[in-house]
């Protein structure tokens, strides 16, 4: 009972995480958040984009038909010729179809042969599901309705892209290669501050320092960082079958930038605890968020829009975002220069609040000083 009553005043002291806190925190979180999150429970509206050679009547029907299903939404119909994977990148499009010329002939002639082609984004190979449940049933009633009956008409024709495989190094072992390797980059940094308290420095930095001071005590934990993703990479290109379609050297830029946020974004949420292991406990609130949906886990076209948007706020949706552009699906830095641009005005909003944060310290100390000389000074 003596070993209990101790523990009970050592959890209540705030001394270490505050664990009865955080238990109900994360217990609500996940039970409310997600509930309304994942309602859909499948994926309604995927989007896809149609490049339509044939131009006809029937086409433009057939689009129509396409997007009045509840699965798929047509984000765009192109006339001329365009390459399916530049429609895929930063997840226009998780699946492009192609009408040839003569489509339209080939549907009302017997016996002609008729094709329509898919090209699906295997880069998550859950999302698909339903569409390719869909598409057939839909060409299949067409044949029906044709004149040849469900043996004429048209074939549906189909191929992965970006990941043919559907290997897991594309896709899970990836996603857990971040996410563990920034988990543990939150572990060695968010108790930054605490610890620069407890040693008696933090005074000095806040009198003398700048912003700056901070940022650069990230560095060699941001260089382990970027050298463990890239062995980890390695060994799943060397060993496993992960796909490195685009240039290294745009993964390396993204990955300066997010090291960057994830570390300004560490230094915030343990900036105001008692000690780095309380500190420690903050992990919990932006970087599982990032795994969850940022589309590691699961097809990102089931999340409902404002769920998209809620889940730029973790820095590991925009990594794993840039990551499938870059590496996977072999984009350059032209093709995401849109999601890239995002990207830095979302890092430039974390480096904005991070300095305001810190002047606001040095302002409170500087107070303090006054407030305290003002005090000790004789009458």
């Amino acid at each position: 009972m003596d070993s209990i009553k101790d523990e009970i005043r050592f959890l209540l002291s705030g001394q270490g995480m505050p664990y009865q806190k955080v238990s109900l925190v994360v217990a609500v979180i996940i039970g409310v958040f997600f509930t309304l999150a994942l309602y859909n429970n499948s994926i309604r509206d995927a989007r896809v984009v149609i490049i339509d050679l044939d131009n006809s009547k029937y086409s433009r029907e057939l689009a129509q038909k396409i997007d009045a299903s509840p699965f798929m939404r047509v984000k765009a119909v192109i006339n001329t010729p365009a390459d399916p994977k530049t429609l895929c990148y930063q997840d226009q499009a998780i699946a492009v179809l192609c009408f040839p010329h003569g489509l339209e002939k080939a549907r009302y002639s017997d016996g002609a042969a008729g094709s329509i082609g898919v090209y699906y984004d295997y880069t998550n190979a859950a999302q698909h599901a339903d569409i390719m449940e869909a598409l057939p049933e839909i060409v299949a009633t067409e044949n029906a309705m044709a004149s040849g009956g469900e043996e004429g008409g048209i074939r549906l024709y189909s191929r992965r892209l970006f990941n043919p495989a559907a290997s897991t190094a594309n896709g899970e072992t990836q996603g857990f290669l971040f996410f563990f390797s920034s988990m543990f980059f939150v572990f060695a940094t968010i108790g930054m501050v605490p610890r620069l308290r407890l040693e008696q420095k933090w005074d000095a930095i806040l009198r003398d320092g700048s912003p700056f001071d901070l940022m650069l005590r990230l560095v060699p934990y941001g260089f382990c960082l970027l050298v463990a993703c890239f062995v980890g990479m390695a060994i799943l290109r060397v060993w496993g079958d992960m796909v490195i379609g685009g240039h290294m050297v745009w993964f390396f830029l993204s990955q300066f930038f997010f090291i960057w946020a994830l570390g300004m974004m560490s230094l915030l949420f343990g900036w105001n605890a008692a000690n780095p292991g309380v500190a420690a406990s903050g992990m919990i609130l932006f970087i599982p968020g990032g795994f969850i949906l940022g589309g590691s886990t699961g097809p990102v076209p089931i999340l409902s829009d404002w769920v998209l948007v809620l889940s730029h706020f973790f820095q590991l949706t925009w990594e794993y975002h840039l990551v499938r552009d870059f590496i996977t699906r072999g984009a350059g830095f032209s093709d995401c220069a849109r999601l890239f641009g995002l990207f830095l005005v979302y890092v430039t909003l974390i480096a904005l609040f991070f300095c305001y944060r810190f002047h606001s310290d040095r302002k409170k100390r500087m107070e303090s000083d006054t407030s305290r000389i003002v005090q000790d000074s004789p009458c």
